[in-house]
């Protein structure tokens, strides 16, 4: 699984229908709306790098107030929070 983290700026008055969009759209697992150069960030998870072209510039860069993105592929996870999560299952408290 690869994973992508997508910084986008959009038109400022229409953050949280933009932001709605993003997350429809297949592969994006998450949107935030966050302070700062961007306005959004979008979790993009694929199987395979050629998958990426399908989702950030053939789909999130074309919705509407979209006005630009810049992408970041992730090497390596270092958060234990799934894996801690996924063990805890059955354990009591």
């Amino acid at each position: 699984m690869i994973t992508s983290i997508v910084l986008i700026k959009t038109s400022t008055d229409r953050i949280p229908e933009i932001a709605e969009q993003i997350a429809a759209l297949e592969s994006v697992s998450e949107v935030y709306s966050v302070t700062g150069a961007h306005d959004l960030i979008a979790l993009v998870r694929v199987a395979q790098h050629d998958d990426l072209a399908d989702i950030i510039p053939g789909k999130i860069s074309k919705v509407p107030g979209v006005l630009s993105t810049e992408t970041h592929i992730a090497f390596r996870t270092y958060s234990q929070h799934d894996l801690e999560s996924a063990f805890a299952i059955g354990l009591d408290s």
